[in-house]
């Protein structure tokens, strides 16, 4: 019997990592990339095993093209053809005003979430698409609420490449419609991860929860149940679409 395969990009933490096993428990074989965290892979690596399912971590910076044609080019060979793709791996930095930023700060974030999200979508287009002889699939892009919020006095670069993101989204699902391909984007909200030490502030979502409708913080296997659905058969008429999770916010 074979399995359904999905691809993760920034698969060994947070909101990736969550995705990755949840996809393992449904029944996929996982591929999953990771920046620079071996031990993290290999703990979520583990996990997936566990559920009786294959997994695959590889080292790959996804803002950088020989990388994700060297993902890409592993997940062809170890695991064989790519059904879905959660665009996920990307990166923010400290909080700040936008003119206390530089322009290495914007090439960097831009990197990671836009030229990212990009060169994994062109190869995964590549194998999917019923115009290059493939059989279809999805594509899942994690997008940010910071899209629409604007991320004022933290983080507009983020929110700015997000936005991107969004636009990309629209626009790849209606090129590839008819080609076999879905493509939709999730925008969480504040959702408990790791990432909010890394700009800076580990407990962000506990102070910012007041101005979420629903009072709390969300959590990361509740983005990945999003991300399911949009993987699955349920949602075989939604395409360009951006789904948020983000408590009302």
């Amino acid at each position: 019997m074979t399995h359904p395969i999905v691809l993760v990009t920034g698969g060994s933490r947070g909101i990736g990592a969550a995705i990755a096993i949840m996809a393992a428990q449904r029944g996929y074989d996982v591929a999953f990339s990771y920046q620079s965290n071996a031990k993290a892979a290999e703990e979520v690596a583990h996990k997936i095993r566990a559920t009786g399912r294959k997994a695959l971590a590889t080292q790959a910076d996804v803002s950088v093209e020989a990388d994700v044609l060297r993902l890409f080019t592993t997940v062809d060979q170890q695991m064989g053809r790519l059904d879905a793709l959660v665009n996920n791996a990307g990166m923010l930095e400290k909080q700040t005003r936008l003119d206390q930023m530089d322009v290495g700060r914007w090439n960097r974030v831009l990197g990671a979430n836009v030229i990212g999200t990009f060169l994994c979508a062109k190869e995964a287009v590549l194998r999917m698409s019923t115009q290059h002889g493939g059989k279809g699939g999805t594509i899942v892009n994690i997008s940010s609420a910071a899209s629409r919020l604007g991320s004022p006095n933290e983080f507009i670069d983020y929110a700015a490449a997000k936005g991107a993101v969004d636009s990309m989204t629209i626009g790849l699902a209606k090129e590839v419609a008819t080609e076999g391909i879905r493509v939709n984007a999730i925008r969480p909200g504040l959702i408990y991860t790791d990432i909010h030490a890394s700009a800076g502030e580990p407990g962000r979502v506990d102070r910012a929860k007041v101005g979420v409708p629903m009072q709390r913080g969300g959590t990361a296997d509740e983005v990945a149940e999003a991300a399911l659905w949009l993987m699955s058969e349920q949602s075989s008429y939604v395409t360009g679409t951006m789904l948020d999770v983000a408590g009302g916010r």
